[in-house]
């Protein structure tokens, strides 16, 4: 009888139970919905990993570029800045840090494209 009373007051719910249908009719889940560490984590890695690619060429950008890009995308472990703080920062207007940028993420794409085309030979 204990036990009984008890399920009806019971207010656990399992991950796997439906909680209604997707546009297709399939059962959508608690766990289908709910963000995981996992999901946090691979994307802390797949960053990690781009940065370090980032890093690995980052020699061929002057200082000034590479203060953009860095800024730009938190490569140092900061927020990731807007143009105009950057601007802001080195005293320059944020037209002047956008085609810093635009130049340098061109001199990374070309310095990455021959990379992988060196690797493909």
């Amino acid at each position: 009888m204990h036990l009984r009373s008890l399920k009806k007051t019971k207010k656990d719910v399992s991950l796997h139970d439906p909680i209604g249908t997707d546009k297709e009719g399939n059962e959508i889940t608690l766990i289908d919905v709910l963000g995981t560490e996992t999901d946090e984590v691979v994307d802390a890695v797949q960053l990690k990993l781009e940065s370090n690619k980032i890093y690995q060429h980052i020699h061929i950008l002057d200082e000034r570029e590479k203060e953009v890009i860095i800024g730009r995308f938190g490569l140092d472990q900061d927020k990731e800045k807007t143009q105009r703080e950057i601007a802001r920062e080195l005293g320059i207007s944020r037209s002047y840090v956008s085609r810093i940028e635009k130049r340098a993420l061109m001199k990374l794409f070309n310095e990455f494209y021959r990379t992988k085309q060196a690797q493909n030979r």
